[in-house]
């Protein structure tokens, strides 16, 4: 397979390829840079197969970066009955989290009992039933809670006085999509963002598709074409394709808001509220609380996703239901929003609707497989199964891998998966202190968790902060902004300070022009 073009896509040493390969020949051919397209380009890479990944804008700019940045079952769906969707999510959950420990953690869960809302005891056989779907290794079950006493109580409106406490896990979203994306790389894959596929052609063999990227024209010839184009998989399929049939989604937009810390233990809260929904408050960048989600059936532009003033007002006036201290959409400090392609259902309302994914084949020519719903818990699960097809469809018999293997960074005990990386994450951070004393603690335990091992390559050879380079913005300096753009795909501002860090939240406004600024002029002198 011929290299990629330069900017979108780094060799498999991480530096820049040949700007003029215009020609791809491969096995498969991923629409979509979102979770469930990086992760089956890891999936097929780690396989042997040959595989291109093409994104229109940056990796997870779009709903992979908009969740709720959660690793979890999935508890209110078992009031649903998706016991198999809650399983399967279960059975993941500590997979993940021993796979990417630097970027994945576990997390205690406050629910305080409402009196207006769902029993007591429905709730115990609800968290009962959780903790036994699947063998959970590591993470503690649940129990009740007495809030008069507990800290976590404090933070609360006094009629809240029990409640009940259990376990899932925090993910960083959008480093998890990158992270997935920077596997398949090294295994062979090319990735390209900014690159557009345009109406691919079905032949009898196989798959012929132009992607635009920058006024240039890229041309792909592939066996088997994979639709993980989230929100626009139907569109995709129906339209850019021109194949019939295909699933329905509803579009569901989910909104969050980032405001100042609510409460100070790091434990995070959810809240059944009295119109069934449940809304999350979890502890966020340290000085900051997130709070989310909205469920809102979505018609709109799918490139123009935002938080409506309804749905910041419902948020505050949901947190003022239930904390001590009250806000105001004066006090919203950042929102996001995404839309969620979920499973046409008969669900009447978005809150209801199935979060499970369903994988739809079409072998009436060339192999094709759309992805439709999905969530990031199950992203793992959903590219092995769609994988394991792929390879049907192209006689290849090649077994599943993902389960037993980390993620880039992951590997802080060893290359296989462990729960003690879970476990002892501080205790490896403290040896990684005593390498990199020369670094400001709160710089280098940020870089911990956001690289894990690849701390190492982004630090090779520098020994003092003066080595780090120029300080672009505060808490960002030249050598990681050089690694995020040499390894990570990162062009711009918005993917370095928002989806491959969160330093958009601590920085000044300005900070993200003076970045730019920054990042054009060392291409210019580089150009010259």
């Amino acid at each position: 397979m011929e290299a990629a073009y330069t900017g979108s896509v780094c060799d498999s040493k991480g530096g820049p390829v040949d700007e003029q390969a215009t020609r791809y020949e491969c096995d498969v051919l991923i629409v979509g840079g979102g979770i469930n397209g990086a992760a089956i380009a890891r999936d097929a890479a780690g396989r042997g197969l040959r595989v291109v990944l093409c994104e229109k804008d940056d990796l997870a700019q779009h709903t992979s970066s908009a969740s709720s940045k959660l690793i979890h079952g999935g508890l209110r769906y078992l009031e649903h009955y998706e016991f198999g969707l809650v399983r399967k999510a279960l059975l993941e959950r500590e997979t993940l989290l021993r796979s990417a420990p630097h970027i994945m953690r576990p997390l205690r869960f406050i629910m305080p009992h409402d009196a207006g809302a769902r029993p007591a005891w429905l709730i115990r056989a609800g968290l009962f039933l959780y903790d036994r779907l699947a063998r959970r290794e590591f993470l503690p079950g649940s129990h009740g809670l007495d809030l008069r006493s507990h800290p976590a109580g404090d933070a609360l409106q006094p009629q809240f006085t029990h409640g009940f406490m259990y376990s899932d896990g925090w993910v960083d979203d959008a480093r998890l999509v990158v992270l997935n994306a920077l596997d398949a790389h090294e295994r062979g894959a090319v990735v390209l963002t900014h690159a557009r596929c345009n109406r691919p052609q079905r032949h009898p063999d196989g798959w012929s598709a132009t992607l635009e990227t920058e006024g240039r024209h890229l041309h792909v010839t592939a066996r088997c074409l994979v639709n993980a184009a989230g929100p626009w998989a139907a569109r995709f399929l129906l339209g850019a394709t021109n194949a019939s049939g295909g699933q329905a989604l509803r579009l569901i937009k989910g909104s969050h808001i980032v405001v100042p810390r609510l409460f100070e233990h790091p434990h995070a809260y959810i809240f059944q509220h009295p119109d069934g929904r449940i809304v999350f408050a979890l502890p966020y960048e340290g000085a900051f609380t997130l709070v989310g989600t909205t469920d809102v059936d979505f018609r709109g532009e799918l490139d123009k996703v935002a938080i409506s003033l309804e749905e910041i007002d419902y948020l505050c006036r949901l947190v003022n239901r239930y904390f001590r201290r009250q806000l105001t959409p004066a006090d919203v400090l950042w929102s996001y929003a995404g839309v969620r392609p979920l499973v046409e259902d008969a669900a009447a309302s978005a809150a209801r609707a199935t979060r499970d994914f369903r994988l739809e084949p079409d072998l009436a020519g060339a192999p094709l497989l759309s992805v439709f719903g999905g969530k990031i818990t199950t992203s793992r699960k959903l590219a092995e199964q769609a994988v394991d097809w792929i390879c049907r469809a192209l006689g290849r018999a090649v077994p599943a891998w993902t389960e037993l293997a980390c993620l880039p960074g992951g590997d802080l005990y060893g290359p296989r998966p462990d729960k003690r990386s879970v476990l002892e994450f501080a205790a490896w951070s403290a040896r990684q202190a005593g390498r990199y004393h020369w670094l400001p603690a709160p710089l280098l335990e940020r870089y911990l968790r956001a690289y894990g091992t690849r701390v190492h390559t982004l630090l090779a050879r520098r020994n003092s902060l003066a080595d780090m380079g120029q300080e672009v913005v505060p808490g960002l300096y030249a050598a990681e902004i050089d690694y995020l753009m040499t390894h990570e795909w990162a062009r711009g501002s918005a993917d370095i300070l928002w989806r491959r860090t969160k330093l958009g939240l601590h920085l000044a406004p300005g900070s993200a022009a003076l970045l730019d600024e920054w990042i054009a002029a060392k291409q210019g002198a580089l150009a010259l």
